[in-house]
């Protein structure tokens, strides 16, 4: 397979060799929609890299001028020169989403040439346009490159010294924490992601945001997101500014929302899931830029996977696998009655980003919140947003708690996808008003209250999703779990057990968790 591949919607390879980022962008050029222009450097060459950088590089640099004029040729524009310049985002794409635990460089290419281009058009604010656009780019480039030398004037070392940053990144410190975490490979690598560049910051009908196609914290099936108008992505994943809610894109620009609706809708069906997507508006013109299965909560892994059943997208065993065990435990952990949290007071309020209760210490040092939780203590995490490399700080904590940033921010998003209480965008100040303090984070409800909490308990019998769900497994699983019989009694879920029921020839048993051992009977026996 050639190291560089076209993303025209007809590169026919699997996901594994280009990544989850561009196998998502082939996708979406293979069914007309509107995505900018790109290119991928595989996997393959990525994990090459790790083990020999520069012979790596070289061999395939042809490769990746040629993929550069094929994208002038896309575009009408020219890599970094004027007087129509292109500038290119180059992003990591591992086979294995990863959400912010790898780098990303935007508007590559920048020098004196394409500023004064850029600046020479004669559309209003476009000095502005780019002296801003100029100023993100060195600071993305200093921080991911790395800031001991200037940005190079020749935009194609900038790109051969991005491409690297993005390679090398596999191994940061976060990347490696969070596979960790999951149990993930680390052989293997990221493929390079190289993608003409659209703008959110170019002028008043501009802008940036995520659209996931369904709520990803209640599973209610509504559109949710957000917009940050005169922005770029980056000002939105990072959640280190504030953002609106989708329905401010909706109404300033109806007909960008009810275009952004219909792609969303389509990539449902095509991928039979959520689709998260991240979109720029530039100057009215909508652009898809990515496209994935979203991460969700607990709560909605399980909605979601009913719906898209009654929808008949999916059938009953692939309902099933989209539920774990994991899932069905974190729902089942106790929460806080009405009661309870109307006698205590309420210290600060910002959005629900992931459904739970977790009560602890608040830290605002990472690494002191790491040292805190290896003494035995219940953390929680409050800073003013979360960075890619406060991952390790928040595997540690059981809740995380933000200033500023939306649920589409890195900190709603990660905290979705490790299983952290999460409230975020409460308001400046947040993180020195709770330091300190044995707090309760709500995630539900948004909010954080003083004290460690009293929690109350819960059953699959009080919840008819579970109760649906196990009614399903009762039909499918091998090993068929009640919560009183006259059957032989399981210890746990876990697999030792069930596999012991199985050897034993057993097809149904008592559990104190049945729709958990069903689930892991069925993951161990496809």
């Amino acid at each position: 397979m050639a190291p560089v591949v076209f993303l025209d919607g007809s590169a026919n390879c699997p996901r594994e060799m280009l990544g989850n980022k561009a196998h998502g962008i082939d996708a979406m050029r293979r069914h007309s929609l509107p995505v900018p222009p790109a290119f991928c450097i595989t996997t393959e060459v990525g994990a090459r890299y790790l083990a020999d950088p520069t012979p790596t590089m070289d061999a395939i640099w042809h490769d990746v001028l040629d993929a550069m004029r094929w994208l002038e040729a896309q575009t009408s524009r020219t890599f970094g020169r004027g007087p129509h310049p292109l500038l290119v985002s180059v992003r990591s794409g591992a086979t294995q989403s990863m959400p912010g635990m790898m780098d990303t460089i935007l508007d590559l290419g920048f020098n004196d040439a394409v500023e004064q281009a850029l600046a020479a058009s004669s559309e209003s604010g476009a000095e502005q346009f780019a002296r801003d656009t100029r100023q993100r780019f060195v600071r993305m480039y200093e921080r991911v490159v790395g800031g001991a030398e200037r940005v190079p004037a020749d935009p194609y070392a900038q790109l051969r010294a991005g491409i690297e940053a993005i390679f090398t990144s596999w191994n940061s410190p976060r990347a490696v924490a969070y596979r960790s975490h999951w149990g993930l490979d680390d052989r293997g690598g990221t493929a390079a992601v190289v993608q003409a560049m659209v703008f959110g910051n170019l002028s008043a009908n501009s802008g940036a945001g995520v659209f996931i196609s369904r709520n990803p914290i209640s599973g209610a099936n509504e559109p949710f997101g957000e917009w940050l108008p005169g922005g770029q992505g980056d000002d939105v994943v990072s959640g280190s500014v504030d953002v609106e809610p989708i329905t401010a894109l909706r109404d300033e620009q109806r007909a960008v929302y009810d275009e952004l609706m219909a792609a969303a809708r389509r990539l449902e069906r095509l991928e039979s899931d959520v689709q998260e997507i991240e979109f720029t508006v530039e100057d009215g013109t909508l652009w898809l830029l990515q496209t994935r299965t979203a991460e969700r909560s607990a709560q909605a892994a399980v909605r979601l996977a009913l719906q898209l059943r009654r929808e008949g997208l999916i059938d009953d065993h692939e309902t099933l696998r989209r539920v774990t065990p994991a899932h069905v435990e974190t729902l089942l952990l106790p929460s806080l009655r009405p009661e309870t949290r109307s006698t205590a007071p309420l210290l600060a309020k910002g959005l629900p980003a992931c459904p739970g209760v977790a009560s602890g210490q608040a830290y605002t040092d990472v690494d002191a919140a790491m040292d805190a939780a290896d003494r035995g203590e219940q953390v929680i995490l409050v800073r003013d947003y979360t960075r890619p490399e406060d991952v390790s700080g928040m595997l540690a904590a059981q809740g995380i708690v933000t200033e500023v940033g939306g649920a589409a921010s890195h900190a709603a998003v990660v905290s979705r996808e490790i299983g952290r209480v999460a409230v975020v965008g409460c308001g400046p100040g947040v993180a020195a008003t709770l330091a300190g303090k044995q707090i309760t984070v709500d995630g539900s409800k948004g909010e954080v209250r003083e004290g460690n909490l009293v929690q109350s308990g819960w059953s699959v019998d009080d919840t008819p999703e579970l109760r649906e769900l196990a009614d399903i497994a009762r039909r499918i699983s091998p090993l068929r779990a009640h919560l009183t019989g006259d059957y032989p009694s399981l210890a746990d879920a876990s697999e030792p057990a069930i596999r012991a029921a199985l050897d034993a020839g057993h097809s149904d048993v008592v559990s104190p968790t049945p729709l958990a051992a069903m689930l892991t009977a069925l993951r161990m026996t496809r």
